[in-house]
């Protein structure tokens, strides 16, 4: 058996032994460290043992202590740290999979996840008490913890769409068990080497437009499907998954209330999740975690989007807890930000205020550039179409955290001047002062139909969700006349409310009361 043929991009390094001692010898490994390390955000693995044709050659126990210690001198001269994920046996020897991450700069490695699923199943607690560490009481005190709104805490049911921290220091501990307030974002981002941010979206149905724009505006890294063992997979947990997969986010599942439910009903819920997992245009590999061994490889095989670990977890007595955090750990950044920041700078505006003593501030994701405070940017398009030079007057990354610079990757708030807060919608952009953008009113699109009633037809009108966009509009034409569920086809789509600002190869979500489908943006008319 022997792995894949090292490839020169990518987070992983094939090393069969780590000998050389030498100063020089030991800052050229330094440099290929770093390289790895910026691939993928500030981590990397280190497989030892394997050789660059990836045969599973093996150490002695001597050369595998020596390869060991030279990797963590190497480590150490890049800034950063190492840890011994597991253990394997190869052809002559032990073969070890060392997880390198930078220790605590500027900002910290970042994993984003997507928690979705069906209303009542445990998403929010889930993520509360990964993030807290405490256990729930049974009756909903971590929820009460997490949520937003009262009517949230009474109905136990999120409609907003939330965002908390999982912060790993530079050998995996968690970050937030240590402080005053596991809760406080500023103090899990200062003092955390990697952070896992947990986008909470509602599950109920009616809060599906919430719940979209959620999940499009974060470009995640990952989608985590809840679904709890005393009730099963319901439509809505279709229908996430079936988002998740249309936009080729990579999916684990999280079984919650497995304290709750009967062995045998236990068994039933993890039979039908590995068979929809299994389902064509699905079509993943289920792997049921069952030790640390199995979380390390789930996490790192996670990047081909193929496998789709199970966890089954209690968030009343802890069961599985500890495995989801240490695969969570170990789960690689996905999305190739450092590409994307050579590019001119680009910005949808998730979110606006207006903040007493400061001004105006917007939020969103940076999907491309960078941007510094005093930068002068475009703001728009406005209801006429016109973009306008605005000031960045200070960045925040967290709450309470300002920075000088931000770049592809990084979510931030942003002061800015020369605007009113009634003039900002969300969906509109910021972008390089230097770009010459165009308003949109038309799209050319290919749309695929995940579910409608009856047909569509030249006409239909429903909202359509672009990032942070949710702009009604109209499907003018259709290719071949009319399009039913399943039905893949070009279209022309009108927006009749106000001009937006989308850029071909955008994926978008369509819907309108049962009707699904998702879209690729083809071409701007």
């Amino acid at each position: 058996m022997s792995l894949p043929r090292e490839r020169e991009e990518g987070p992983v390094e094939y090393k069969l032994k780590l000998t050389a001692s030498s100063r020089e010898r030991m800052e050229e490994l330094a440099s290929q460290l770093r390289y790895r390390l910026a691939e993928k955000g500030g981590e990397a693995i280190y497989l030892l043992g394997v050789t660059d044709e990836g045969e599973l050659a093996g150490l002695s126990e001597d050369e595998l202590k020596i390869s060991l210690e030279n990797l963590r001198k190497i480590a150490e001269i890049a800034g950063a740290k190492i840890s011994v994920v597991r253990e394997a046996e190869g052809k002559k020897g032990k073969i070890l999979e060392v997880l390198v991450r930078r220790s605590k700069g500027d900002f910290p490695a970042q994993v984003t996840v997507v928690a979705a699923g069906h209303a009542d199943h445990g998403k929010t607690t889930t993520i509360g008490v990964l993030v807290t560490g405490d256990l729930d009481d049974g009756d909903g005190a971590i929820m009460a913890r997490m949520v937003r709104h009262k009517h949230e805490i009474e109905m136990r049911r999120t409609s907003s769409v939330t965002e908390k921290l999982l912060g790993f220091d530079d050998e995996g501990r968690p970050v937030n068990y240590v402080l005053d307030s596991p809760l406080d974002e500023a103090k899990v981002f200062l003092n955390s080497a990697k952070i896992v941010s947990f986008v909470d979206i509602g599950g109920h149905e009616r809060y599906l437009r919430t719940a979209a724009r959620g999940l499009l505006s974060h470009s995640p890294d990952y989608g985590m499907l809840v679904v709890a063992a005393n009730a099963g997979i319901s439509v809505m947990t279709k229908e996430h998954l079936g988002i998740l997969v249309s936009f080729r986010i990579p999916v684990f599942v999280v079984i919650t209330k497995v304290d709750i439910a009967p062995r045998e009903k236990v068994e039933k819920v993890l039979e039908s999740v590995a068979r929809l997992l299994k389902t064509p245009g699905v079509s993943k590999i289920p792997m049921l975690v069952k030790d640390r061994d199995d979380a390390a490889l789930a996490a790192r095989s996670m990047l081909g989007g193929r496998l789709a670990p199970i966890f089954l977890v209690s968030n009343r007595y802890g069961d599985g807890l500890d495995l989801l955090r240490y695969f969570l750990n170990l789960l690689p950044p996905r999305l190739r930000w450092r590409e994307q920041q050579r590019e001119p700078f680009l910005l949808y505006i998730d979110e606006k205020f207006n903040v007493p003593g400061v001004g105006v501030v917007v939020s969103g994701l940076v999907l491309r550039g960078k941007v510094r405070a005093d930068d002068h940017v475009l703001m728009g398009p406005f209801r006429d179409g016109s973009f306008r030079a605005v000031k960045v007057r200070s960045i925040q990354v967290r709450k309470g955290v300002f920075a000088e610079e931000v770049y592809a990757g990084t979510s931030a708030a942003f002061a800015v001047s020369n605007v009113g807060y009634d003039e900002i919608e969300k969906g509109m952009v910021l972008l390089d002062k230097g770009a010459q953008p165009r308003a949109v009113r038309r799209i050319e699109a290919e749309v695929f139909v995940l579910h409608h009633p009856t047909t569509i037809r030249p006409g239909y009108e429903c909202v359509f969700h672009i990032h942070s966009i949710r702009e009604p509009g109209k499907i003018l034409s259709i290719s071949r006349g009319v399009l039913r569920t399943g039905d893949r086809d070009r279209v022309i789509i009108e927006f009749f409310r106000r001009p937006i600002y989308v850029m071909e190869g955008q994926r978008f979500l369509f819907r309108e009361a049962r009707t699904r489908g998702v879209g690729l943006v083809t071409k701007i008319l």
